[in-house]
């Protein structure tokens, strides 16, 4: 009988080379497979796969990572809610991606699932194994469609209604209140669903959600790729599109716990990184003309509401 951490590396290694196919056959590229493991000697020990495709006709970078590691003791950004398990030694699997097309009318999306679990000392001189879940996927347009985020939403909400009603509305909250440059208070995207520490209804139900979201992804993304990879596009909407990229970039290295989880944990920064996008420009200030599609992304788009 294989152990929990064995059967959610297993799911995730498939999952792995599920997703990057589909990816791969609508782009009409390949990924890039690059197994890797921990040299010896190093605090952090463990394994992974990271697959990315780069110059694609349709993804100008899509990075895919798989990482199982361990650890002497958990780092703050795992703990600020667990704090009974600081300095606690753990195990951590993951898979995390983020797809960033070329055209400016295909949205970026990002989809994170992961279980860690540590050990630890009641009061009694036991041991503990505490396991928990987290994850979700959020969609990052660069022009907003109405009929995209509702798609992308509703297939968010059909993966967590098995597990209760009230899971779609704290997590899709969840997902905005995370998802947003708390510096500039303005939201990364049109959301999705996040959670994190999740350990109710034990371990199966946990590995459960976890394998309903993820498995829900390329439904709820590969039709957006499929409407918006050939509209026609100029330099403008190109010139756009790099300059929101850099807000992807101010999140992911000021923000994103997953990032600094990786780095304070002596992950791999190469495969930690994947999630930057090829290009990417920024400007002072700058601000949309009024009435144009650039703007609407701000007014209508980049507001937290309810969109199913």
């Amino acid at each position: 009988m294989m152990s929990k951490v064995d059967t959610v590396r297993a799911y995730l290694t498939v999952l792995q080379n599920r997703i990057t196919s589909a990816i791969a056959a609508i782009d009409g590229g390949e990924f890039l497979v690059d197994a890797w493991e921990k040299p010896p000697g190093q605090v952090l020990q463990g394994n992974g796969v990271t697959q990315i495709l780069e110059g694609g006709a349709v993804f100008e970078r899509a990075g895919c990572g798989f990482s199982h590691v361990r650890g002497p003791r958990l780092p703050p950004s795992a703990t600020q809610h667990r704090p009974e398990l600081s300095g606690a030694p753990f195990e951590a699997l993951g898979l995390s991606l983020v797809f960033h097309p070329r055209n400016p009318y295909v949205p970026t999306v990002h989809m994170n699932v992961r279980m860690l679990s540590a050990a630890s000392v009641d009061a009694d001189g036991e041991r503990v194994e505490t396991t928990w879940f987290g994850g979700g996927m959020d969609l990052t347009p660069y022009y907003g469609f109405e009929d995209d985020a509702v798609h992308f939403h509703t297939s968010c909400k059909a993966a967590l209604a098995p597990y209760g009603a009230d899971k779609h509305p704290k997590f899709k909250a969840w997902c905005d209140d995370y998802f947003c440059l708390k510096h500039r208070q303005e939201q990364r995207g049109v959301g999705g669903i996040f959670y994190d520490d999740f350990s109710d209804g034990g371990f199966e139900n946990g590995f459960a959600m976890m394998q309903s979201v993820a498995d829900s992804f390329l439904q709820a993304y590969l039709p957006l790729v499929e409407r918006r990879k050939d509209m026609a596009y100029g330099q403008r909407e190109r010139d756009f599109q790099l300059y929101r990229r850099g807000r992807y970039v101010e999140f992911n290295l000021v923000w994103d716990r997953g990032t600094h989880f990786g780095l304070q944990s002596g992950g791999r920064t190469e495969s930690i990184l994947l999630s930057m996008p090829p290009l990417v420009t920024w400007a002072y200030q700058q601000e949309p003309e009024p009435g144009t599609p650039e703007e609407a992304l701000y007014t209508k788009f980049l507001k937290p509401r309810d969109w199913v």
